[in-house]
């Protein structure tokens, strides 16, 4: 009878995932990853004035029919040129349609319909626990559509790793992650996405095991519910004693880095900056426009999300208006939100 209840006991107990299925679940969901490719404008050295077009490269994950792609908003928020290639080698045109750097995630729509892949599935993070094995696929160093596998190393709440993630929550994981994973889904063993690969903390230059993924509710949230706006802007933040160096007329501003090429940071009329240098050690580029208020409210860190929220409540056609300080004067600024 000990035995009989033995026997039962092994038979009903949950088997460990085997290697053999984690083979299968790749097969099933690999299509649904992409590499995607970028061009962007970018001063590169001290004293150069003209910017000249780089590359970079990035992964995601398909999550409609229509044509929805899930990355990381690091690898196309200031890009002028996006491009999705599948595993079928087809290479399709997209564009951003929501991005939340404050978060690393954007989501990106693509010109023409998908070819016919697979559509990932995105799950629940909430369900998911520290110790769950994990497997992340991407395209680490432009090598497309690379397996590795770990575990949740550990769920971290916004802001307690890296700053200027003041929205976003992170799964720590061991599976090896490198330059290129950036914005690659991370998967449960159910072949659901629960994470967007973000970044990595390292010493030697490559995987220390130390990476972090955006959770899936996280980017739902944000990206699915009501979308971030795109603004295809990268800014620095001033306050203290480089608000002082810069001679605001108020306790902070947003000295623009970047500007998209057809993006509303672009219409805005917003300009770049043109010259790299280097203030209390923290290398920045110098001469393109200061943010000072967006929608009336004054730029400085208890007012974001006032006019996060601000930006938000426009409706397309709305007009988004924003002042900034342009070689020492004011000038207002306005576009039409897409």
């Amino acid at each position: 009878m000990k035995r009989f209840l033995a026997v039962l006991i092994l038979v009903f107990l949950p088997w460990p995932v085997t290697a053999g299925s984690v083979s299968k679940l790749f097969q099933k969901v690999s299509t649904s990853v992409v590499v995607i490719k970028t061009s962007e404008r970018e001063i590169l050295e001290v004293g150069q004035q003209q910017p000249v077009s780089i590359g970079g490269i990035g992964s995601g994950v398909l999550i409609s029919q229509d044509g929805m792609v899930l990355t990381a908003a690091h690898v196309v928020q200031t890009a002028d040129v996006v491009v999705v290639e599948f595993a079928t080698g087809e290479k399709l045109r997209a564009r951003v349609v929501a991005s939340e750097p404050s978060a690393d995630v954007a989501l990106l729509k693509l010109v023409v319909d998908p070819p016919d892949v697979h559509v990932a599935i995105l799950g629940d993070s909430e369900e998911a626990e520290v110790g769950d094995e994990v497997f992340v696929i991407g395209a680490p160093l432009g090598i497309s559509h690379t397996l590795t596998v770990g575990h949740i190393s550990a769920r971290r709440r916004p802001n307690t790793i890296q700053s200027g993630f003041r929205l976003g929550e992170f799964f720590q994981t061991d599976a090896a992650i490198n330059q290129g994973n950036s914005g690659g889904p991370m998967f449960n063993m159910e072949g659901e996405v629960i994470g967007v690969v973000s970044y990595i903390i390292t010493q030697s230059g490559g995987s220390d095991g130390l990476g972090f993924a955006v959770t899936s509710n996280t980017a739902r949230d944000l990206l699915l519910g009501e979308p971030s706006f795109w603004s295809g802007l990268e800014g620095l933040p001033l306050s203290g004693d480089l608000a002082g160096i810069f001679n605001l007329p108020q306790p902070g501003g947003v000295l623009v880095q970047k500007v998209a090429a057809n993006s509303p940071a672009e219409s805005l009329g917003l300009r770049p900056g043109t010259y790299m240098a280097t203030i209390d050690g923290e290398s920045m580029l110098v001469g393109g426009d200061i943010i000072l208020s967006v929608m009336g409210i004054k730029v400085g860190e208890s007012n974001v999300e006032a006019i996060r929220a601000a930006v938000r409540a426009l409706a397309a056609g709305d007009t988004l208006r924003v002042e900034v300080l342009r070689q020492g004067k004011r000038v207002s600024l306005a576009t039409v939100k897409p």
